[in-house]
């Protein structure tokens, strides 16, 4: 089977969407792996030896909540 380059997709340019959707589809898996890792309490980079969570108890680690109304939350910028 031909592996699929520039010039072959010129020929069968129906497969591009295809191509671009998968795309999409790979960089939001990338990006939401990379964003638990970096955001979820369970995961912890601190190699201090102190496991805290201390810090996410007042912050928002998760994408959405059902249980929480967002409209009477306050603006998590520092106030000066």
């Amino acid at each position: 089977m031909q592996g699929m380059s520039l010039t072959s997709l010129k020929k069968h340019k129906a497969l591009i969407p295809l191509y671009v959707c998968v795309g999409i589809g790979c960089l939001g898996a990338g990006f939401y792996t990379l964003r638990l890792a970096v955001r979820n309490p369970d995961v912890q980079w601190n190699r201090s030896g102190q496991i805290s969570n201390e810090e996410f108890r007042e912050k928002q680690y998760k994408f959405y909540s059902p249980n929480v109304d967002y409209s009477k939350l306050e603006s998590p910028a520092p106030k000066y």
